[in-house]
């Protein structure tokens, strides 16, 4: 009942937010302008855009009370999309204009252009940039601190643009409400922008960690344990992850989302296990013990601490997607925790296995069946092959008692089958909870 309290709370909140221009704009303070309805459509269109693409920060923030009933991943596919809905807004603002309206955008040269139709024609082409590379960004094979550094500096000036341009056109902004309303959703995406790019990591920087151990973990995977120097260091609920800065500033925006893979019962050390697949994970396994590290976190709702009333659970993992499972494992059997669970868990071979030792060693301290699968032939093994199917989830199902829930991390092309073949078996939406494999 909290979770879906909370999460009402921020959506309507959120939306209230998004919808404060508009409710300024046909409130009876601002009157028509007299063009037309088409016109007046077009221009609660761009108004309705600017208030996504400033709302877009507000997403990207991280605040923690904001995102928990969500969950981070969740928040970001939505961040993602919304920018897309709010694109299609500025394109037809801009249409319907250009179909209905051709004299309000001569002239089109900049040389000649008011300074503010330029900036809005400016502000569409930013926006229209900043959503195709951010969607097509493995495709363009853009490098991931690039893009990201490329994706902030785009956002501000976009907004920037389209503020100036909203101004300077003077329709419905000329009013007094109407300008302080537009003036103080500025101030706000301004506030947020240094909140999260200056105040965040400067406060960061004050709780830096040192690695103190890399160890390899097979398939491309190593584990970096690191230490809080001069700090207690910071408490995590186990599946939960972190905003990973290694070797650099907060302040140069570097940061990458790792889960945290150890015990959450460890005082102040952190342990993360990455996999080698992009431009930064692959110089993981050469960090200098001692390298300095910062960690903005703890963030995430993938947690089986959410759920004490639960009497078993069910996890599934795939590849390095048994990161945050392991922490809830790890945690669990520092507890002492006795309730049935059962891991399925997909690798490509028995050697790329990630975290098999320690997975054999948990199932001694812990009431814990593990089912690997392997979907490359190994010579001896008698264990399924291929990837998870319902049928093996079945099985896992079997063993456990009623009310169970499940956890699973992986390629969504495996926890979208894994959903529907638990809901095919009757088990509720509400016990299934995923983490989304790739946010970026």
């Amino acid at each position: 009942m909290r979770e879906w309290v909370g999460g009402a709370f921020w959506s309507l909140a959120y939306t209230a937010l998004l919808a404060l221009p508009l409710i300024v704009l046909g409130s009876g303070l601002v009157g028509l302008s007299g063009s037309g309805w088409w016109f007046d459509f077009s221009m609660g269109l761009g108004f309705g855009a600017v208030a996504l693409f400033g709302g877009q920060f507000l997403l990207t923030a991280r605040f923690r009370r904001a995102t928990a009933p969500f969950g981070m991943d969740v928040l970001y596919v939505f961040h993602r999309w919304l920018a897309v809905i709010a694109l299609v807004l500025v394109l037809a603002h801009y249409g319907i204009l250009r179909v209905s309206y051709p004299a309000t955008l001569e002239p089109f040269w900049p040389a000649t252009a008011p300074w503010y139709m330029t900036a809005g024609r400016a502000s569409l082409a930013v926006f229209l940039l900043l959503v195709v590379s951010s969607l097509a960004r493995k495709a363009l094979r853009i490098e991931y601190d690039d893009w990201r550094l490329a994706h902030t500096v785009l956002a501000v000036l976009g907004m920037a643009l389209a503020v100036i341009h909203v101004l300077g056109v003077g329709y419905y902004s000329g009013v007094f409400w109407t300008r302080i309303v537009l003036d103080l959703f500025l101030a706000s995406v301004l506030a947020l922008v240094a909140y999260v790019r200056v105040m965040k990591p400067v406060s960061l920087m004050t709780k830096p960690y040192r690695v103190s151990d890399v160890r390899a973990e097979g398939g491309d995977t190593w584990m970096l344990t690191m230490e809080p120097e001069g700090h207690s260091g910071l408490r995590f609920a186990p599946g939960q992850f972190g905003w990973l800065s290694l070797g650099c500033s907060p302040l140069r925006a570097r940061e990458h989302p790792f889960s945290f893979s150890g015990s959450a019962e460890q005082d102040g050390t952190l342990e993360f296990t990455i996999k080698e697949l992009g431009d930064f994970t692959r110089t993981v396994g050469r960090t200098e013990i001692g390298t300095v590290a910062y960690v903005d976190g703890p963030h995430g709702v993938f947690t089986v601490d959410r759920y004490p009333e639960a009497p078993g659970f069910l996890f599934l993992a795939g590849g390095v997607g048994i990161a945050p499972i392991a922490s809830i494992l790890r945690t669990l059997a520092d507890r002492g925790d006795a309730r049935p669970l059962c891991l399925v868990y997909g690798s490509s071979s028995w050697e790329r296995t990630v975290l098999k030792e320690e997975l054999a060693r948990l199932s001694e301290r812990l009431n814990l069946e593990v089912i690997h699968v392997l979907e490359e032939l190994h010579e001896g093994w008698k264990g399924a092959v291929g990837r998870p199917t319902p049928e093996l989830l079945q099985q896992a199902l079997a063993g456990l008692p009623e009310g169970m829930r499940c956890f699973m991390c992986g390629p969504e092309p495996m926890t979208k089958m894994a959903e529907a073949a638990l809901r095919a078996r009757g088990v509720p939406l509400r016990r299934i909870h995923s983490e989304l494999f790739d946010m970026a």
